[in-house]
């Protein structure tokens, strides 16, 4: 399809400014700097669409604790880098992007000249070790690509990646002597005795292998690596703090210099290199889950020779093939939100096995990828919102495979549980739901069904009757979470029952009545934390007490995670009609939701959230974290939907921003940018599972979708303004549109969705009884 030309943005610096001339590339109209500060927590770095190496730079080394106790600075450094910091300790290969815990960092490789220096100092006096000093006007990054000048020793560093493997490239002074440091010590969340292990062997002057297993938010992780060096090593050597009683044999050697096999828990090492030519030195890093020689392979494979211009391209090639399956026209500053919201989503969950197909598992058995990808790094509480079904709409082979993922965890966890929050072979419980459940009935749904349907199934069911897992079976005992003996109890009912829900409709397409009718009936648990008297959702105790002391502003201590009842309340996507009901009155709900975003909500009921921050807030709407994402959209269900639009429109205009603080929340994995892609084109997966995506109101002037098959579906929004934001009329492949909500099916088959705005709503647009989007009271009772 031929690309429409646009004003180009040109990454400089720290943000993306206009340039003069027109542009076919997409991929200038990406800023990886966006969300690189505070909130936001996103990687400046190279990467490929869904790659394992994520090689970026690292700003810091500020540890998890502090006294034995939690650091909170610590929580600035999710993603490795803060725009803020004045230098650069080092390139590490692997990053979270927009996450609120963190781990990973592995493998940090810092160039430096003159005297060798093994520790990295600090950032107020870098000269007392291998960190340097950066000016952003002597950085820049592109999808694919890392530059920075280490102004402490005039060395130009570059960063391109592959799937599998970095490819850094370090143009050095002429100097007697270039050090490469690789600090197996440094972690993002770093504490002692994070790395349990740690292996480096030089098997010959340019090669070397290696791993280590750390103790982190994934409990027990190995990587392997191979690194292969453009220029023969001159000498290398370690360091080690490590207190050692007992040494073997092993005392016979020195091995702190040439000592071709390193081993400590506690090990930074060098290796030096003759660069008085001035050639760059060349650095080839590639990793495994599996072993060095799947490491090796991978490195071979992807990158067989040292042109550094043509991995660039290839990385940059893989950015601009994702990004045009959505082109769209609009203004400047949403073309770079846009393109940059894509880039962010595709860059989770990543590629987990090699080359081969191999992969560790769950279970820490290696296993073969016959026919799939195996994928990690599932933030699903955050994901299943948005994130996933734009997958089934531009990566439906991915979606598949991600499903397939999912059930091989199953397969392998001793707890036979389906995901929660997975990364790099590990489970590492956080956050609520079994969210995996939505991801595979969405799939499912829309199609996507290239793996065993029983056993999806099957693991669904078990996943949500694992009575010792986060109040389940307190859940199937009373019928909702009590507060008296769950924490988060309101937040673990209102999710577990949209989650049934979803099993609901799975047992009901494959036949399973039975299953259909008890899964219909949970997901109306919600029902049982309403309390008429205050009109919110309100934990309740085992023995039927409300919790006392009701504040439905307070977001900790009232049985929710990350929000509070305000915002809470209006989580009953399966059943929004139903909410509606137990309200009393829609008047009573348009009013809750226009107070929602109107009222004022004082810091002291979220500043103890590490994820809320004020400036993801209007009102008491909280943009900023997903449990509210939906809510802008909860007009389709009422007479008056089109003051969804003044909602939208706001959030776009004002939370997403081309700055490196332009995020006004965590991405988590990619789920906030997800919302902005969706949003920008006008319409929103409100309940996944319903394949349908509700109406909300354009902002972008044209945005068109391939849909596969060579198919694409164009939305248009004609006479869209900054005053012009409100639904006069739609129409779908040219026949009138009345509804509040597309369907999957329509999207995948292709067509043209047109929106005819004005600066005045038409209130008879989509009021009709058969325009609202699904609900439970409605659909099947």
């Amino acid at each position: 399809m031929r690309k429409p030309l646009l004003l180009v943005a040109a990454i400089i610096g720290s943000f993306a400014m206009l340039k003069a001339q027109p542009s076919d590339d997409l991929c200038d109209y990406v800023d990886p700097f966006i969300g690189t500060q505070e909130m936001g927590h996103t990687f400046p770095g190279a990467t490929v669409p869904f790659g394992m190496v994520q090689l970026s730079p690292e700003t810091d080394t500020i540890p998890y604790s502090a006294d034995g106790h939690y650091n909170g600075e610590v929580y600035r450094y999710c993603a490795g880098y803060q725009y803020t910091d004045p230098t650069i300790v080092g390139f590490a290969h692997t990053h979270f992007s927009g996450t609120g815990h963190s781990d990973l960092g592995d493998f940090l490789i810092m160039p430096t000249t003159g005297k060798l220096q093994i520790n990295p100092g600090t950032a107020e006096h870098p000269e007392t070790g291998y960190r340097s000093r950066f000016s952003h006007e002597n950085e820049s990054a592109t999808p694919g690509y890392y530059k920075v000048l280490l102004e402490d020793y005039d060395i130009t560093a570059e960063l391109t990646t592959t799937t599998h493997t970095g490819l850094h490239q370090y143009s050095f002074p002429k100097t007697d002597t270039g050090h490469i440091i690789l600090d197996m010590n440094y972690n993002i969340y770093n504490y002692p005795g994070k790395v349990i292990w740690a292996s480096v062997r030089v098997e010959n002057d340019t090669l070397v292998t290696g791993y280590r297993i750390t103790r982190g938010w994934a409990r027990n992780r190995y990587l392997y690596f191979a690194m292969s060096f453009s220029k023969p090593i001159k000498e290398y050597g370690m360091k080690s703090d490590e207190k050692l009683l007992y040494k073997g044999f092993w005392r016979k050697f020195d091995e702190t210099k040439n000592f071709p096999q390193m081993e400590a828990r506690d090990m930074v090492n060098y290796f030096d290199f003759d660069v008085t030519d001035g050639e760059p030195v060349k650095i080839k890093f590639a990793l495994s889950a599996v072993s060095t020689e799947g490491a090796l392979n991978n490195l071979q494979t992807e990158i067989p020779d040292w042109d550094f211009e043509k991995t660039k391209a290839e990385a940059h090639l893989a950015w601009e093939t994702e990004l045009e399956k959505i082109q769209i026209k609009a203004d400047h500053d949403k073309m770079v939100a846009f393109y940059t919201s894509i880039y962010h989503a595709f860059i989770n969950p990543i590629t987990y096995n090699d080359v081969d197909g191999k992969y560790r598992g769950l279970d820490g058995n290696i296993y073969q990828a016959d026919g799939f990808t195996d994928y990690t790094v599932f933030s699903l509480w955050d994901t299943y919102r948005a994130l996933h079904p734009l997958f089934t709409v531009l990566q439906p082979k991915r979606a598949n495979d991600m499903v397939v993922s999912m059930i091989k965890h199953y397969e392998q966890s001793v707890h036979h549980l389906l995901p929660v929050w997975s990364h790099f072979n590990n489970e590492n419980w956080c956050m609520i739901g079994y969210h995996a459940v939505p991801v595979i009935v969405d799939a499912y749904m829309k199609g996507i069904r290239d793996y065993d349907i029983d056993k999806a199934f099957e693991a669904v069911i078990k996943s949500s009757t694992h009575k010792s897992y986060d109040g389940i079976g307190e859940y199937m005992q009373y019928g909702y979470v009590p507060f008296d003996k769950v924490n988060n109890s309101a937040s673990l009912t209102l999710e577990y029952a949209y989650d049934d829900w979803t099993i609901a409709k799975f047992a009901q397409s494959l036949g399973k009545t039975d299953e259909s009718s008890t899964y219909l009936r949970r997901a109306q648990s919600y029902k049982k934390l309403f309390d008429p008297e205050v009109g919110f959702i309100r934990a309740k105790n085992a023995d039927g007490s409300w919790k006392e002391n009701f504040n439905a502003l307070q977001t900790t201590g009232e049985g929710y995670i990350e929000g509070n009842a305000w915002n809470y309340s209006f989580y009953e996507p399966q059943d929004v009609a139903g909410y509606i009901r137990l309200l009393g009155s829609e008047k009573k709900f348009i009013s809750r939701l226009d107070s929602l975003f109107e009222m004022h909500l004082p810091d002291e009921f979220f500043e103890e959230s590490e994820d809320i921050d004020r400036v993801g807030i209007i009102g008491g709407y909280v943009q900023g974290n997903e449990p509210s994402h939906h809510v802008p959209y909860l007009y389709a269900w009422t007479s008056v939907p089109w003051k969804s639009a003044e909602k939208i429109h706001h959030i776009i205009n004002t939370k997403y921003n081309p700055a490196p603080n332009g995020l006004c929340g965590n991405d988590d994995c990619g789920q906030m940018s997800a919302w902005y892609i969706f949003s920008s084109m006008g319409f929103y997966p409100v309940c996944p599972g319903t394949n349908e995506y509700v109406i909300g109101s354009p902002c972008v002037n044209e945005a068109v979708i391939e849909v596969g098959d060579s198919k694409t579906f164009t939305v248009t929004a004609n006479k869209l303004s900054e005053k012009n934001i409100y639904i006069q009329s739609v129409t779908l492949n040219g026949k009138s549109y009345d509804k509040t909500f597309i369907t999957h099916e329509d999207l995948m088959k292709g067509g043209e969705l047109v929106f005819n705005m004005a600066a005045k709503p038409n209130k008879k647009w989509g009021i009709a009884k058969d325009s609202k989007p699904y609900s439970i009271s409605t659909n099947e009772n």
